[in-house]
């Protein structure tokens, strides 16, 4: 393994994820800068809320694709054998400072997002079909509840009980990683969880309801 190139990618890997793409559209387009409205988080909900959906979705396609590129890297730059458990570790490990930088970006005050897009954008890198599966969970929880939050967590959790219980990986730590990540969208959304309990949690969608 080339160890030079072994730590660039994880630079690389961090300065991708630290474009906030809802604070620099934001501004570019609207002068706002989205962290000073709604729920100041910079992310696809909170900027869908403050913005619209048609600002919101490119950031949320840029915070996916930032995590894809982000745990490609290691594969892109050939560091080690493609598919093996030492090159699904190095994409984690890309993939994981990816979502450090989009929580805490260097490009924006280290005032970042809960980092939901990117490590969706990580897992679809590393485990394509179990990430559908698990956004298929997403999308039942959302026509639901209409909560991004809840749906958001829903999600997390899902991933590691699909891998357990219908998938396969040869690296252990990849079946860590998931249980990790899914226990860190729990904290990372315990706001969220705050205002469930007392009942102010905002719907982004109300199906059956007119605006």
């Amino acid at each position: 393994m080339n160890i030079p190139n072994a730590a660039l990618s994880v630079v690389i890997a961090y300065l991708l994820g630290s474009i906030p793409s809802a604070l620099w559209i934001g501004k570019g387009f609207h002068n706002i800068d989205v962290r000073e409205h709604g729920s100041g988080n910079a992310g696809t909900t909170n900027t869908i809320r403050v913005l619209g959906w048609i600002t919101g979705i490119p950031v949320l396609l840029i915070d996916i694709i930032k995590g894809w590129l982000a745990t490609m890297l290691p594969v892109f730059l050939h560091l080690t054998a493609h598919g093996s458990a030492l090159m699904i570790n190095l994409q984690m490990i890309t993939g994981v400072v990816a979502i450090i930088g989009h929580i805490f970006p260097v490009f924006a005050g280290f005032r970042g997002g809960k980092g939901v897009a990117t490590v969706f954008g990580v897992f679809l890198a590393l485990q394509p079909l179990l990430t559908l599966c698990s956004m298929g969970i997403f999308l039942i929880v959302l026509f639901i509840t209409g909560i991004v939050s809840v749906s958001s967590m829903s999600a997390g959790i899902s991933f590691p009980v699909f891998l357990f219980l219908f998938f396969d990986t040869p690296s252990i730590f990849f079946k860590i990683f998931s249980i990790l990540v899914g226990i860190a969208l729990i904290v990372t959304h315990r706001k969220n969880i705050g205002r469930l309990l007392r009942g102010e949690e905002a719907k982004l969608i109300k199906f059956g309801k007119k605006a």
